[in-house]
C-alpha cells in the first residue's frame, strides 16, 4: 500500500508542475481579455436565466439552466469548500486562499468559455442522443471543422480527456472525508470504535453510502438534476449560516487574517517557509478541485441543459466560481483562521474545518457540521457519477456505459478506507489530465465562443421569454 501511495504522489506532483498552472491560469486569463471581460457585464441577466425566464420546454436537452448549474455546484459546492481549503490551509497557510481566489476570477471566464461550447458543439452519442462535454467539442468543433488530417491528434485527445474522465470524478475524497467526519465526531466518542481500530466502522459507512448513492444515480441525470436542484440550495443556507454565526463572533479579528492571506500569499511564510511557487501550485490546485474551471466536468453537466443559446449556458456557468470558491470557501477559511485552530492543531482535511466548529459552536456546531457534510458529500457523488457515465459511454458505446456506475460505486468502498493522502493524489493527477485537452480545445475554439457571444450580445433585448 505503500508503494502504490508513492506512486500516487509522484504521479499528482508530476502533473500538477508549473506548465499545467500557467495553461489554467494564463488560459483563463486569455479568456478574461479576449472577451473583453464582456460576460462579466451580464451578471443580472445570467441570474435572469437562472431563475428560468428564458426556459423554453420545447428547447433540446435533459435539465433546465438551475438544474444544470445545481448539478455542477453539487460537485464543486461541497467537499472542495469544507475539506479542500482546510487542505490548502494546512498544507500552505492562510496564502493559499489567494490564488484560490485567483484562480476563481479566471475560472470564471474560463467556465463561460467551456461551456458554451459545451453546448455550441453538442454532439451525439452511439444511440443517437445528445450529448455535450469535452470530448465532443474536440470531435464536433476541432476534428471536423479542420479536417481528417488532424484527427491524429484530435481523436488521441477526445480520448484521454474521456479516460481520464472515468477515474477523475471517482468519489473517492468525498466517501473519505464523510467516513473521517463520521468517525471523529461520532464513532470513537461514542465508543465504537477506537482511533487504531476504526477500519470496521468505516466500511460500514461505505456499504450505507454505496445504497443512498445506488438509489439516485441509476436514474441518470434527470433524477440527479431533481435531486441536487432541491439539496443543493438547502445545503448551501445551513453551511453558510453557520460559518456566519462562527465570523460575527470573531468580526473584530477578520480584517486582520485578510491582510494575511494577501501578504502570506507572496511570502509563504506562514507554512510553505517562503516557498512561493509551491504555495501557488497549492492555491491554484485547491481552487481548481473547489470550482472545476477549465477540468471539463462543468462542460459535462452544463452540456446537458435544455437550451438553443450556447452563451446561456456559459453565463449559467460562470456563476459557479464566485458561489462556490469566492463566497464559500472564503467563509470556510476564514473560519478556520480566526478560530486559531489551523496553528493549535496537526489536523487535516474535514477535522480541519470541524475543530473549528468545535471551538466556535461547542455545543452543536460538529452536529450541523457533520449534517452539511453528509448531505455535501452525496450531493457530489451524485453528479460525479453522471461525468463518468458520459466518459465511458464515448469511448466503448453508450449502450454500456451504465456499467460505470458499478464501478463507481465499488470505489466508494475504496474510498471510505483508503488515506487521504492517496485518495487525494489519485483524484489531482487524473482531474490534470482531464485540463489538457480542456483547455487546449477552449484556446482553439475561442474565436467561436467570441462569434457566438457578439451574436447573442446584440440580441439580448429581443428575447422571448417563459415566465
Amino acid at each position: 500500500m505503500e508503494l502504490i501511495e508513492q506512486a500516487l504522489s509522484a504521479f499528482s506532483s508530476f502533473m500538477w508542475g508549473m506548465p499545467l498552472v500557467y495553461l489554467l491560469v494564463g488560459g483563463g486569463l486569455f479568456f478574461l481579455i479576449y472577451s473583453r471581460f464582456a460576460p462579466f457585464k451580464y451578471f443580472r441577466h445570467a441570474l435572469n436565466i437562472l431563475r428560468g425566464r428564458y426556459d423554453d420546454p420545447d428547447d433540446p436537452g435533459d435539465i433546465t439552466h438551475f438544474e444544470a448549474l445545481s448539478s455542477a455546484l453539487a460537485a464543486t459546492v461541497g467537499m472542495g469548500n469544507i475539506s479542500g481549503v482546510a487542505v490548502a490551509i494546512f498544507m500552505g497557510g492562510p496564502g493559499a486562499l489567494f490564488w484560490m481566489w485567483v484562480s476563481a476570477f479566471v475560472g470564471m471566464a474560463t467556465k463561460f468559455f467551456t461551456c458554451t461550447l459545451a453546448i455550441l458543439y453538442r454532439g451525439e452519442d452511439s444511440e443517437g442522443k445528445v450529448q455535450g462535454g469535452p470530448m465532443y467539442v474536440i470531435r464536433e468543433g476541432l476534428e471536423k471543422k479542420w479536417g481528417e488530417n488532424w484527427t491524429y491528434l484530435f481523436k488521441p485527445l477526445a480520448g484521454l480527456f474521456a479516460l481520464a474522465g472515468i477515474f477523475g470524478p471517482l468519489p473517492i475524497f468525498q466517501a473519505n472525508q464523510l467516513t473521517q467526519i463520521l468517525r471523529d465526531s461520532i464513532y470513537i466518542p461514542q465508543g465504537w470504535v477506537t482511533a487504531n481500530a476504526h477500519i470496521g466502522g468505516d466500511l460500514i459507512t461505505g456499504l450505507v453510502l454505496v445504497v443512498l448513492v445506488s438509489i439516485v444515480i441509476f436514474g441518470g441525470i434527470t433524477r440527479i438534476g431533481k435531486v441536487t436542484s432541491k439539496l443543493v440550495p438547502a445545503m448551501v443556507v445551513i453551511y453558510v449560516g453557520c460559518v456566519i454565526a462562527i465570523l460575527a463572533a470573531h468580526i473584530t479579528e477578520i480584517p486582520h487574517y485578510l491582510g494575511l492571506i494577501v501578504t502570506d500569499a507572496f511570502t509563504g511564510k506562514s507554512v510553505m517557509g517562503g516557498a512561493v511557487g509551491s504555495l501557488i501550485v497549492i492555491g491554484i490546485q485547491r481552487g481548481v478541485f473547489s470550482n472545476e474551471a477549465g477540468l471539463g466536468t462543468e462542460a459535462l453537466a452544463h452540456g446537458a441543459a435544455k437550451t438553443k443559446e450556447p452563451v446561456r449556458e456559459g453565463l449559467v456557468a460562470m456563476l459557479g466560481p464566485a458561489i462556490d470558491t469566492i463566497i464559500t470557501c472564503t467563509m470556510t477559511a476564514l473560519a478556520i483562521l480566526v478560530t486559531g485552530v489551523w496553528k493549535s492543531t496537526e489536523a487535516n482535511g474535514v477535522t480541519l474545518t470541524l475543530n473549528a466548529f468545535d471551538q466556535a459552536l461547542p455545543e452543536f456546531g460538529t452536529y450541523l457540521l457533520v449534517i452539511c457534510v453528509v448531505f455535501f458529500a452525496i450531493s457530489s457523488m451524485l453528479t460525479y457519477s453522471y461525468y463518468g457515465t458520459k466518459c465511458l459511454g464515448y469511448l466503448i458505446g453508450a449502450d454500456k456505459q451504465h456499467w460505470y456506475n458499478y464501478f463507481y460505486v465499488a470505489s466508494i468502498i475504496f474510498g471510505s478506507v483508503a488515506s487521504i493522502g492517496a485518495v487525494i493524489d489519485l483524484i489531482d493527477g487524473m482531474f490534470a489530465l482531464m485540463a489538457i485537452p480542456t483547455m487546449v480545445s477552449t484556446i482553439l475554439l475561442a474565436p467561436k465562443v467570441k462569434e457566438a457571444a457578439t451574436s447573442y450580445f446584440s440580441r439580448i433585448d429581443t428575447f422571448e421569454t417563459f415566465e
